[in-house]
C-alpha cells in the first residue's frame, strides 16, 4: 500500500510540473491593446516629414524588416539579407537576400524591389540589383553602413500603392493616420506566425490618459515618462526601460553672431543646476548630461562637466553690457516640458540672464527631447549634427579618440546644450507576456502573448 501511495505521489508531481510548464508556455490568440503618446500620419518608414519617435520606430519594425538587424548586444545579424561582404575599404557592399520571403500583398521579395526601396530613402547611395543580391556603392568608405541599414527608416518597403507593403510579422488591417492602427498577425511570415492575433494601437494619448486607460483595463501596454517609470514594478504591472536613448537638450535656432553672444551662451550652460532638476522635476530619473552621447555608448561622457557653476556663469555675464531677452520654446503637449523650461529660465536669471519660457513660436532656444537614432555612436552624432545645422565630419576609422574630437567640435559650436540622457520606458499589465525593450529603445512584440498574472 505504501509503494502504491509513493507511485501516486510521484505521478502527481510529474503532472503538476507538466501543468506548470503549460501555464507558462506562450498561447496563441488574443489582441494586444497599446497606447502611445506619439502620433504619425504615414506608414512609410522613409517619410522624413514625420516626427521621429520610438513608437513610430516600433510600429515600423512590426510591419517592415531591414536587410541587417541588431542582436541584443547591438551587433549586426542577418535580417532580410542572410550574408554580406564588403570590399574597397568598406565602400562597396553586397548583400545576399533570404529566399522564400513574401510581402504582405503576396508578391516575392526580390533584389529589384529591395534596391528600389533603399534608393528611395537614400538618394545619395548607388544601389543596384544583381540576381538575388543587392549592391551598395557608398562613394566613400562607410564602416557604419551595417548599423545604418539596421535603422527602421531603412526598412524594405514595396511602394506600388498608396499604402506600403512590408515583410514583417504583422500587417495593417485598419489605419487612421495620427489616431490609430490595427495590425494582424501574418500567417505566412517566414520567421513563424506571432502568438497574438493582432495589435490595436491608439496614438496621441497623453501620459495621464494612458495611465488611466491602463488602470481601467482598456489597454495592456503604454509608454510612460521616465519619472513614474523610475518606480519599477508596480503590483502585477511590469515596467521595462532601455539604456538612456533620449537626449534632453537646449538647441539654439541659429549660430552665435558675436563674441558677446558666445559668452552669454556659455553663461547659460554654466547656470543650469542639473542635479536639482533631476532630483525634483525628473524624480531621480535619467542622467545629467554634458555630452551628446551617453556614457554607455561612448565611454567618455564623464569627461564633459555636468555640474552648474554659478560664479563662472555670472563672470561671463558681467563681461557683456547688453543682455537680450531670450525665449525658450517647449512642447505644450509634454507635461514636464513647461516646468523644465521655467526652471532653466530661473537658473539663467540667477546668472543675470533674461529668459522666458513659451509654448508658442520657435523661440531663441528650443527645449527638445531627441530620440537618439542608433546605438552606433557615429550615426547618433551625425543625427545631432544635422539637427543642429552643423556640417557632419566624415568618420575615418571610428576610433574613440576621433569620436571624442568630433563630438567636442559639435559642442564648441554652442548650438546645443545637453541636459539629460533619459531611458525610454514602457509599462505593461499582467495580461501581456514576453514583451521587451530593445537596446535602441524600441518595443519588441513579435514574441508577445496574452495570459493572466504577472508578466
Amino acid at each position: 500500500m505504501r509503494l502504491i501511495g509513493w507511485r501516486w505521489l510521484a505521478l502527481s508531481s510529474v503532472l503538476v510540473a507538466v501543468l506548470a510548464r503549460g501555464e507558462t508556455r506562450p498561447q496563441y490568440g488574443g489582441t494586444l491593446r497599446v497606447a502611445t503618446r506619439a502620433a504619425f500620419a504615414s506608414l512609410d518608414p522613409a517619410d522624413n516629414t514625420q516626427a521621429d519617435s520610438f513608437a513610430r520606430r516600433s510600429v515600423t519594425l512590426l510591419m517592415f524588416e531591414t536587410l541587417v538587424a541588431n542582436d541584443d548586444n547591438s551587433r549586426p545579424r542577418s535580417g532580410l539579407a542572410i550574408t554580406w561582404q564588403a570590399s574597397a575599404g568598406n565602400q562597396h557592399w553586397q548583400f545576399h537576400l533570404r529566399r522564400g520571403v513574401q510581402f504582405h500583398d503576396g508578391s516575392p521579395l526580390t533584389a529589384e524591389v529591395a534596391a528600389a526601396s533603399l534608393r528611395s530613402g537614400n538618394p545619395t547611395w548607388n544601389v543596384t540589383a544583381d540576381g538575388d543580391s543587392v549592391t551598395i556603392d557608398c562613394g566613400s568608405p562607410d564602416p557604419e553602413l551595417l548599423a545604418e541599414l539596421a535603422l527602421p527608416r531603412n526598412a524594405i518597403v514595396k511602394r506600388n500603392s498608396n499604402l506600403p507593403s512590408g515583410t514583417g510579422p504583422f500587417h495593417f488591417v485598419n489605419w487612421q493616420p495620427g489616431k490609430e492602427i490595427t495590425l494582424a498577425a501574418e500567417e505566412g511570415y517566414w520567421g513563424g506566425r506571432p502568438f497574438i492575433d493582432g495589435i490595436e494601437i491608439e496614438m496621441g494619448k497623453s501620459f495621464r490618459d494612458q495611465m488611466t486607460a491602463l488602470d481601467s483595463g482598456k489597454v495592456d501596454l503604454i509608454d510612460v515618462a521616465p519619472e513614474p517609470a523610475h518606480a519599477g514594478t508596480l503590483g502585477q504591472r511590469r515596467v521595462a526601460s532601455s539604456a538612456p536613448m533620449e537626449l534632453l537638450a537646449l538647441l539654439f535656432t541659429r549660430d552665435a553672431q558675436t563674441a558677446d553672444e558666445k559668452l552669454l551662451r556659455q553663461a547659460l550652460a554654466d547656470s543650469i543646476e542639473r542635479g536639482s532638476i533631476r532630483s525634483v522635476l525628473l524624480q531621480g530619473a535619467g542622467q545629467p548630461a554634458g555630452a551628446v552621447l551617453p556614457d554607455w555608448m561612448s565611454g567618455y561622457g564623464f569627461v564633459f562637466p555636468t555640474d552648474g557653476d554659478l560664479p563662472r556663469a555670472r563672470h561671463a555675464r558681467e563681461q557683456v553690457r547688453t543682455i537680450p531677452n531670450w525665449t525658450i520654446a517647449y512642447d505644450s503637449g509634454d507635461p514636464r516640458a513647461r516646468l523644465l523650461a521655467e526652471r532653466i529660465a530661473l537658473n539663467g536669471k540667477d546668472a543675470g540672464l533674461s529668459l522666458q519660457a513659451t509654448s508658442t513660436g520657435n523661440g531663441d532656444l528650443r527645449l527638445l527631447r531627441i530620440p537618439l537614432a542608433s546605438t552606433d555612436p557615429w550615426i547618433t552624432l551625425a543625427q545631432v549634427f544635422n539637427l543642429a545645422g552643423v556640417a557632419v565630419p566624415k568618420s575615418k576609422g571610428g576610433s574613440i579618440e576621433e569620436l571624442y574630437l568630433v563630438e567636442h567640435t559639435l559642442l564648441t559650436t554652442q548650438r546645443l546644450i545637453p541636459l539629460f540622457h533619459l531611458p525610454t520606458s514602457y509599462m505593461g499589465s499582467g495580461t501581456v507576456k514576453n514583451w521587451n525593450v530593445r537596446a535602441d529603445g524600441t518595443l519588441s512584440l513579435s514574441n508577445a502573448s496574452m495570459g493572466n498574472g504577472i508578466p
